[in-house]
């Protein structure tokens, strides 16, 4: 990853992360409009490749679940979209993006109110070592780790392999743990959230199981949800694991330094930017999350700093996958066999 702070003091633009944020207020204003197109764009097309597949249940299964796979890219924007309503980023009133964010919740199985709650969390603590457990992939420090019973670290590698995060982990996350307000089970709001978005699901299944039987839901809905959720928890994971990331004790932890310096710029061909919502311009995102996504390419194109730090290809996310363990000391994260080999 091209991730070096002094990139921030050899470019024009403010020295400090804090700084920023005056900068990045005037791109806050969302476009009533322009929030209503992309809704279109990425609603419409969800509906009608939904009931192409169905109709092409009577033609072949393999073209339903052709349909159904093309279809994950649309309901992961979908879920773009719900992000940004809990952000208050979509539409400028908030009473209706909170409401689209719910109706959207039932189409990605998320209960908008609960996730929007763990979210605002993960952005208050992101790369604070002291708060970590709510809406972050569970990192270790090397230090932690090796004070580990062998038990305890043979479980600890066991989540973080990928056949654990990207493949058991976005079916157990979407299918089973959001069904609860996990976190949030004190608060009578949360468990309205999670148990109407469940009702709603519950329709949409029966409704779905009344008119085709089981055969929309095997191979257009799951299909459909799995890839969407495999792309979207891969997505969360290179946000923030990578190398140079950021992470510190409570009492060096600043807010918009981790913001900045701790979320990744991931370059993608821009048919994968439009499908993820320019959701890989992260770091701009954390420093300022009112910004609407929309906006965010209009950032890059104004202040050529924000556009060349933290910058991710496909390859190097890839090779970022084998690290596993922040190391305190060397202020980056480490692969196991790294960890060893630095004893």
């Amino acid at each position: 990853m091209h991730h070096n702070p002094q990139d921030f003091r050899q470019n024009p633009g403010p020295v400090h992360a804090r700084d920023w944020i005056k900068v990045l207020s005037k791109y806050r204003e969302p476009d009533g409009q322009r929030s209503a197109f992309e809704l279109a764009v990425t609603l419409g097309p969800f509906i009608v490749l939904w009931a192409l597949a169905w109709y092409a249940l009577s033609i072949s299964l393999w073209l339903t679940l052709a349909i159904s796979l093309c279809n994950a890219g649309f309901l992961l924007r979908l879920f773009a979209i719900q992000h940004d309503c809990g952000h208050s980023a979509f539409f400028g009133n908030r009473t209706v993006g909170d409401w689209l964010g719910r109706v959207i919740g039932i189409l990605t199985l998320t209960p908008y109110d609960v996730w929007r709650r763990s979210h605002a969390i993960h952005h208050s603590a992101s790369g604070n070592l002291g708060r970590r457990g709510m809406g972050d992939i569970h990192t270790l420090t090397v230090a932690e780790y090796r004070a580990l019973t062998p038990l305890k670290r043979l479980m600890y590698r066991v989540y973080r392999h990928p056949i654990t995060l990207f493949g058991l982990g976005p079916g157990y996350l979407f299918f089973l743990q959001n069904r609860l307000p996990l976190g949030f089970t004190n608060k009578a709001k949360y468990w309205i959230s999670a148990m109407c978005t469940n009702a709603g699901i519950l329709a949409a299944l029966s409704l779905i199981y009344y008119f085709g039987g089981a055969l929309p839901i095997l191979l257009i809905f799951l299909p459909t949800t799995l890839l969407a959720a495999t792309a979207g928890v891969w997505l969360f994971y290179v946000q923030h694991q990578f190398e140079t990331t950021h992470w510190a004790n409570e009492a060096d932890w600043d807010l918009h330094d981790a913001a900045l310096h701790g979320s990744s710029h991931y370059v993608l061909p821009s048919v994968l930017q439009w499908v993820s919502a320019n959701i890989g311009i992260h770091h701009v995102h954390h420093l300022y999350s009112r910004i609407p996504f929309y906006r965010l390419p209009e950032v890059l194109r104004d202040h050529a700093v924000l556009a060349q730090s933290n910058r991710m290809t496909i390859r190097e996310s890839l090779s970022n996958a084998r690290l596993h363990l922040w190391d305190e000391n060397a202020k980056k994260l480490l692969s196991f066999s790294q960890a060893r080999k630095a004893q």
